[in-house]
């Protein structure tokens, strides 16, 4: 457990917020009384979302924010202090996937990939950290996936890697931060109906990873209130299947004997 945050009255930050888990996020977060602040790459997905929160009576406000660009963050910051006062939880939850053969990717895929879904994260933290540690109050999201915690999907390495990066991105910063009294989570989707495929980027020969989980795959709304959930309960890890968490325990029992059982499966 970290540390809890009650939604009612909090202001939150959302980046990739304009659809998807972003989207249903930032929903459920002022379904609970929080003000947000949803920003987006796209510009009017972002003002829609913050239209729709508007309509059922919270407060929000879009606006388009790039964050591969520290300035834009840090507009971002500006923007919601200028209009609510503070800043007491951000989610970091925009993300890009570049799919191929591991042989076929170039460097611009893995540059791209770690520069939207890691170095992003990067920017996020010396641009917030710094006003949540002075309030000694806060929580941050980061949203990973569970290729970030199993080697689902050799078909896309660069996100996998990026994902388990964010892992482990996220549980450093938990021990750091929940001593001063600030809350981490990381989201862990398995299969979640979104609108992803925009951000997909292909190269040369590609086909379904054999590794990919036949999971449920559950709504984007439901992720949301898992997210806002695990913010007030002061959870760090979320998944939306519990074969996760099995798979999980499997490997940690015998590492090499989980490896030569996927190898095995990807003969058969």
């Amino acid at each position: 457990m970290t540390v809890p945050l009650a939604l009612d009255g909090a202001t939150a930050v959302v980046t990739g917020g304009g659809s998807g888990i972003g989207r249903a996020a930032a929903m459920s977060f002022a379904r609970r009384g929080a003000r947000v602040m949803v920003s987006d790459l796209v510009d009017e997905r972002a003002r829609a979302v913050a239209a729709e929160i508007d309509e059922f009576g919270g407060q929000a406000v879009g606006v388009a924010a790039d964050v591969t660009r520290e300035i834009d963050l840090e507009a971002l910051r500006s923007a919601c202090l200028e209009r609510f006062g503070r800043i007491d939880v951000v989610m970091n939850n925009a993300g890009v996937l570049a799919m191929g053969a591991p042989e076929s990717l170039p460097d611009e895929a893995w540059e791209r990939v770690l520069d939207v879904n890691v170095l992003s994260i990067a920017r996020s933290n010396r641009v917030f950290l710094p006003l949540l540690l002075e309030q000694g109050r806060g929580h941050v999201v980061n949203t990973a996936s569970a290729s970030g915690l199993l080697a689902y999907g050799f078909d896309r390495l660069p996100y996998v890697a990026s994902k388990h990066a964010v892992v482990g991105v996220s549980e450093a910063l938990a021990f750091y931060l929940g001593p001063r009294g600030i809350g981490v989570t990381c989201l862990c989707p398995s299969g979640v109906a979104t609108n992803i495929v925009e951000q997909i980027s292909f190269y040369g020969q590609t086909s379904s990873s054999p590794r990919a989980p036949e999971h449920e795959i559950v709504s984007a709304d439901k992720v949301g209130e898992l997210t806002a959930e695990a913010i007030e309960q002061g959870r760090f890890l979320v998944l939306t299947v519990p074969e996760i968490r099995d798979e999980l325990v499997e490997r940690a029992k015998d590492v090499d004997g989980y490896v030569q059982e996927r190898i095995a499966e990807q003969r058969s």
